[in-house]
């Protein structure tokens, strides 16, 4: 087992994936060890060397007594990239990583390439955290374990995958009261939201869209305030993403990271497309509806809007073959044959508005729809354009 020291302390490492790989550490949760992310490991190291390690008081890692600091356990990391040979590397940290990561990039920027931040916070309350280790140090960790999880795992997660819960909770109350107190000393006095703006690595800062613990407001919008240049993603799950969304965690990291890898280039790449296709968007469908679709974009349906706007309004409607006149009919006639009505109504109600048809030639595109596809999709499709056409003024 590889072990490195730091301040006279055994801290327990491992790394996963090919050395010529760009480092990548990942940082734990205070409550978990290193398997926190045995999920994510293989959707991560086709690309990195992932370096994890116990945080000091968990795991494999010594617990040595007393009170510990965001300073100390920095130390730890960088003990470990030196033991592992990675000068430089990208830090990923979950809640208390997280935090060790802030108190790292400022500290020894030179080592760090990038900072993805999931699910913590720069501040939290000290006399709830008062409150939490006077329980441990009177009780142990039992009484902790249950509201804990509660926090960790959102409610769906916990019916459905009761083993990885029982898991992370026989870990958490088998540790060392001593290691939780120290790391829940050093959340306690943390004091991060003065050397943010110091961060000079690329940060990216993923919450969970049902983490109660740290949720957007009031913590990672802090972090995105103070970081110069700071991404925010939202993705699904509570507390601990890497075991409730590891697909996503994982593409999170990777998307980033593969970025900053590749210089700007892919994501300007993608702006671009994205921008001439929101231009055809705009003349095709009209600004309205266009800002009415944009302004409903959630966590879940942004990628697919920005996918589509790029593709299909780019590439497709974007191609000099055929005029947007034809390839507006074309919709209308496909939309009538496969009966997806909300997306007919919708082009009907474009193009009369922009002035991309006239009613005859709508007329024959159904008379042709009924001849090709059927007289019943025809009959639906003069009665919904008929609708249309009457709430925009127009004589059916």
């Amino acid at each position: 087992m590889p072990f490195a020291t730091s301040h006279g302390a055994r801290i327990y490492w491992r790394a996963d994936g090919a050395a010529d790989k760009p480092a990548l550490v990942l940082l734990t949760s205070i409550g978990t060890d290193l398997s926190l992310y045995d999920p994510v490991v293989p959707l991560l190291t086709p690309d990195f060397r992932v370096l994890r390690m116990d945080t000091r008081g968990h795991g494999a890692s010594d617990a040595p007594a007393g009170d510990y600091s965001l300073d100390l356990l920095a130390d730890d990391v960088l003990a470990v990239m030196d033991a592992a040979g990675a000068r430089t590397a990208s830090i990923a940290g979950t809640s208390l990583g997280g935090m060790i990561a802030m108190a790292l990039a400022p500290k020894a920027p030179e080592r760090v390439t990038a900072l993805i931040l999931a699910c913590t916070s720069p501040a939290m309350d000290p006399s709830t955290w008062d409150q939490r280790l006077a329980l441990i140090r009177r009780e142990g960790m039992a009484p902790l374990v249950a509201p804990v999880m509660g926090r960790f795992f959102s409610e769906g997660f916990r019916a459905q995958h009761p083993e990885v819960v029982e898991t992370v909770s026989a870990g958490m109350l088998a540790q060392s009261p001593d290691g939780y107190c120290g790391c829940g000393a050093a959340i306690r006095d943390m004091a991060l939201l003065e050397g943010l703006p110091a961060i000079t690595a690329p940060t990216l800062v993923l919450t969970g869209a049902k983490d109660a613990a740290t949720p957007f407001e009031g913590h990672a919008e802090r972090i995105v305030a103070a970081v110069p240049g700071a991404r925010h993603l939202e993705i699904d799950g509570a507390h601990l993403p890497s075991l409730e969304a590891p697909t996503a965690f994982a593409g999170a990291v990777r998307g980033f990271l593969a970025e900053l890898l590749s210089g700007t280039a892919v994501r300007e790449a993608k702006d671009s497309l994205f921008e001439a296709g929101l231009k055809t968007r705009r003349k095709v469908l009209g600004d309205a509806w266009v800002d009415k679709s944009l302004a409903k974009r959630t966590a879940f349906t942004a990628d697919y809007q920005a996918m589509i706007t790029r593709y299909a309004w780019n590439e497709v409607w974007g191609r000099p073959g055929l005029d947007h006149r034809t390839r507006r009919l074309l919709v209308l006639a496909i939309c009538a044959s496969l009966a997806r009505w909300e997306e007919f109504r919708l082009h009907v109600k474009a193009g009369l508005e922009q002035g991309g048809f006239t009613v005859d030639e709508l007329k024959e595109v159904l008379m042709q729809t009924a001849i090709y596809a059927g007289v019943p999709a025809a009959n639906t499709a003069f009665t919904e354009a008929s609708e249309v056409m009457a709430e925009l003024g127009e004589t059916p």
